[in-house]
């Protein structure tokens, strides 16, 4: 394969590799920028006014746990990358400033080496969902174990007391796995847990399933998002069955998350910003990862981890991440 072809593959050609000069305060600018917002959803979330000064401080808790869990996820990468000799740039971080939001859009490093094989695309496409995993999983199993009771949401929200029971909320998050199976490991049954349309009150909690979130979307087995990369070196060629497999997926939980708004009910439920993500995959990422030059196969070792990856994608992933109540 020729280093031109290869380059080409990824979008970008060797002169614009060789002229890249690291901009430091660009990604200094960007993350205290996304800080700024990710600190004033926290406060959204908390149904406090993002835009008063004085409570800027009730929304660093989320902040906080959430750029730690998206750094882990780049800076996973990032040291996956430097380990195997590759160029690789810091995480660009990308602030949101429209509440309610997560207050970002998470974070990208770009690599500006060719990736020489299966093991090296290996081991960097996995080091940033693991590690962000990691981070995502402590901060939930932190969030369940230090659970407050119910006079929390009461002082969030006095007119629940009033109610017989605790109304489902106009943003309900999607169930995953993974929450049932920490809320059933972790949490007494006699003890309060905050029905899905109420966790964006807790910052753990959400912080938590933020993380969950973020991590099953980049372990998608398809083109270049991390789970493409794993899948490639896992699979070879053969990788691209299971992409048009998960993009047939998305897009129609896509298509069923976009019926409410024709006035159909279907059976099952989706999300719509499935639709938009299968769009981005088409046209953007898309669906079939480029090959390495060396296309010798993985070891054992790390053909399990990748398995493992899988189990952690459908542990994760939710067909109906939001359901926004009108």
């Amino acid at each position: 394969m020729r280093a031109e072809d290869y380059y080409r593959g990824y979008g970008q050609s060797p002169l614009i590799r060789q002229r890249y000069k690291p901009k430091y305060w660009l990604h200094i600018l960007l993350f205290l920028l996304t800080f700024f917002t990710t600190t004033n959803a926290g406060v959204a979330w908390l149904n406090l006014n993002p835009y008063e000064l004085e409570n800027f401080r009730h929304g660093l808790t989320y902040s906080i746990l959430l750029l730690a869990v998206l750094s882990f996820h780049e800076f996973g990468h990032y040291f996956a990358a430097k380990y195997h000799g590759l160029k690789a740039t810091l995480p660009f971080y990308i602030p949101v400033p429209i509440y309610p939001s997560p207050g970002t859009f998470g974070a990208v490093i770009r690599i500006r080496s060719i990736i020489p094989n299966k093991k090296v695309l290996f081991d960097v496409g996995i080091a940033g969902p693991i590690a962000g995993f990691v981070v995502a999983f402590g901060v939930l199993v932190y969030g369940m174990l230090t659970l407050p009771g119910i006079e929390y949401l009461y002082g969030i929200h006095p007119e629940y007391r009033e109610m017989a029971e605790i109304p489902e909320g106009n943003i309900v998050f999607g169930q995953t796995l993974m929450l049932l199976f920490l809320k059933n490991l972790l949490v007494s049954p006699d003890a309060f847990f905050p029905p899905m349309g109420e966790i964006y009150h807790y910052p753990y909690l959400l912080v938590g399933w933020f993380g969950m979130l973020v991590t099953a979307i980049n372990l998608l087995p398809v083109g270049q998002l991390d789970g493409g990369h794993i899948s490639y070196a896992m699979f070879g060629r053969k990788h691209r069955y299971l992409a048009h497999i998960i993009f047939g997926l998305l897009l129609t939980f896509g298509i069923l998350g976009a019926l409410p708004f024709f006035g159909i009910s279907p059976p099952l439920t989706g999300w719509l910003g499935w639709l938009l993500m299968s769009v981005i995959l088409l046209f953007v990422i898309k669906l079939t990862h480029p090959p390495v030059p060396d296309p010798t196969p993985l070891d054992p070792v790390r053909m399990r981890i990748g398995w493992s990856a899988y189990i952690i994608l459908i542990l994760c992933f939710t067909p109906t991440p939001v359901v926004v109540q009108m």
